[in-house]
């Protein structure tokens, strides 16, 4: 009886049919659109080009030096200490967590987890903390999520050091486009004070999802920023369709999108599949699970997963640690529950959002994620910036008692590659 139900799940071939007389009628506005945003930047093939261009390191460095020279300063240092093998190796850091037995010891390498960091907002606390890590033998993480305004930071630099220490460390980013449903584009909401009105998802109504997709070239172009956060159903197709063309984006889709369910991620990893390249990539690299997910939902997940071919495509990233404030009931910590986990579920990020919760909440000024949208003059005029400094530095050591505790029990984790590996 269950095989000729499933039987009915079947979808006809014509349905695929239907689908693409949509996608390539010359007539229709939906595509004509989309297709009139990128072709302001070149073709796909342009816009690679430029993009690849904008990465590179001399010429981040040479933009760099126009805009804040002692940040090229602090770059060419962490240039030299990671020339000098000043941080700690892999191999030295697991000698220290498990003395002599690191030499017998077998380690998962196959599953190994990527310590993740969010939100890294300012690239001087990178290179704190960097010197941090140097001193004490500790690790700097492998993946950085930023929420920082990007106008702000194209401004000050900050986009360019960030993307110039990123290439020099060996570590993914990922940065969040000012369009982004906070942002004034649902006139009818107001931030916090408005907040159920967000329940039905972060939005990017109308013009916005094009708004974004304009921004996100712009940035792809000019500095060569080529994976970031994205909320909103629209602008994840518009993610799918752009890569379909030819445009290497990459994309983290949000807590925020609420995936709270093996259902859930099947719709999106569908779509994913639908409009894959030829060679299996997909522009969805991040799918942050919701903070309410258990591990069964990832082990089931995890399943369909490969059996799509995205298993070592799509990364689940997961909140071991969250903002004291804000976001979640605290005490919020689900390092135990990862480290049940890393060892039969491949491709995972450990995303370390805030400290160690007994120890975040004992500070003057715990982490709060509402800090991540204010303007960095605010921040400094207030007072507040050694602070979150601090809350910063918290997360990096949440970030390696996750590196710790796997260590521990033999599991692999992924750092910084051109510090630690």
């Amino acid at each position: 009886m269950k095989q000729d139900l499933r039987e009915l799940l079947r979808i006809p071939y014509a349905r695929l049919d239907e689908i693409n007389a949509v996608l390539l009628d010359p007539d229709e506005r939906v595509i004509n659109d989309f297709l009139a945003v990128v072709e302001k930047y070149g073709t796909p093939e342009e816009i690679n080009r430029r993009a690849r261009e904008a990465r590179r390191l001399d010429s981040l460095l040479e933009r760099l030096r126009e805009v804040r020279p002692e940040y090229v300063d602090d770059l060419h240092w962490l240039q030299e200490q990671r020339d000098a093998r000043a941080f700690i190796s892999i191999a030295d850091y697991r000698r220290k967590v498990l003395g002599d037995a690191a030499e017998t010891m077998s380690f998962a390498d196959d599953f190994a987890v990527t310590l993740e960091i969010s939100a890294a907002q300012y690239f001087p606390w990178l290179i704190v903390a960097a010197r941090r890590a140097i001193e004490q033998g500790t690790l700097m993480p492998g993946r950085y999520i930023r929420v920082r305004k990007m106008k702000e930071q194209e401004a000050d630099g900050d986009l360019l050091a960030f993307a110039a220490a990123m290439e020099i460390i060996g570590a993914s980013y990922v940065e969040t486009l000012d369009t982004r449903g906070t942002d004034g584009s649902n006139i009818h909401l107001g931030g916090p004070e408005t907040i159920t009105g967000y329940f039905g998802g972060v939005g990017q109504p109308n013009g916005h999802a094009l708004k974004w997709l304009d921004e996100y070239l712009y940035y792809y172009t000019r500095y060569g920023v080529r994976q970031v956060l994205n909320v909103n159903p629209g602008t994840v197709l518009l993610g799918y369709l752009l890569h379909r063309l030819g445009v290497d984006i990459e994309f983290k889709i949000s807590v925020f999108m609420g995936n709270d369910n093996p259902y859930a991620a099947l719709w999106t990893l569908i779509g994913a599949k639908l409009f894959a390249r030829e060679g299996g990539t997909s522009p969805l690299v991040g799918f942050n699970w919701s903070n309410s997910v258990n591990n069964e939902t990832m082990e089931i997940t995890a399943q369909f997963r490969r059996e799509l071919g995205f298993e070592d495509v799509v990364r689940f990233e997961h909140h071991i640690t969250e903002t004291w404030k804000s976001i979640v009931r605290q005490p919020y910590n689900r390092r135990d529950e990862l480290l049940q986990i890393a060892d039969h579920v491949p491709n995972i990020s450990a995303k370390h959002e805030g400290g160690d919760p007994e120890i975040d909440s004992a500070r003057e000024h715990p982490s709060d994620i509402l800090d991540y949208f204010r303007d960095k003059e605010e921040i400094i005029a207030s007072g507040d910036w050694d602070a979150l400094t601090q809350n910063f530095l918290d997360k990096i050591d949440a970030v390696n008692r996750t590196a710790w505790a796997l260590t521990e029990r033999g599991l692999s984790f992924i750092a910084a590659t051109r510090l630690h590996h």
